[in-house]
């Protein structure tokens, strides 16, 4: 079983891909950013890690996944010394789940604003 989740963005139907994509009983959620309705939320990693966070909740809710499903986290930093910023952000949120975790450092995205992205992977029991 292959399912397709989107935002309705324009970017979804532009570049052709989806915010998330159910295998059988794994979802994959695209890489996300801090962007809400009137741009940019928050203005350090800390704040960024966690509204990222907050929104593939929602991401996950709506697959019907939880935070407890995630297998896989991996953040995208353009300053990777704030890596201990977005990572208590992260720990608040999967501090008991401890899913693998990747943390990489990228260049400035699209938006300079945006400091973090977020990619997850999660995984229902069978």
């Amino acid at each position: 079983m292959r399912k397709t989740f989107g935002t309705g963005s324009v970017w979804e139907q532009t570049l052709g891909y989806s915010r998330a994509v159910q295998v059988d009983n794994t979802l994959f959620i695209s890489a996300t950013a801090a962007s809400g309705e009137n741009g940019i939320v928050g203005d350090d990693f800390y704040s960024q890690t966690r509204f990222i966070l907050e929104k593939l909740g929602s991401v996950l809710e709506d697959a019907g996944f939880s935070y407890e499903d995630v297998v896989q986290s991996k953040l995208y930093l353009t300053d990777i010394s704030k890596w201990e910023d977005a990572g208590r952000a992260h720990g608040e949120v999967f501090g008991e789940i401890r899913p693998t975790l990747s943390l990489v450092h990228v260049l400035p995205f699209l938006d300079p604003q945006m400091l973090v992205e977020i990619e997850l992977v999660a995984q229902k029991s069978a």
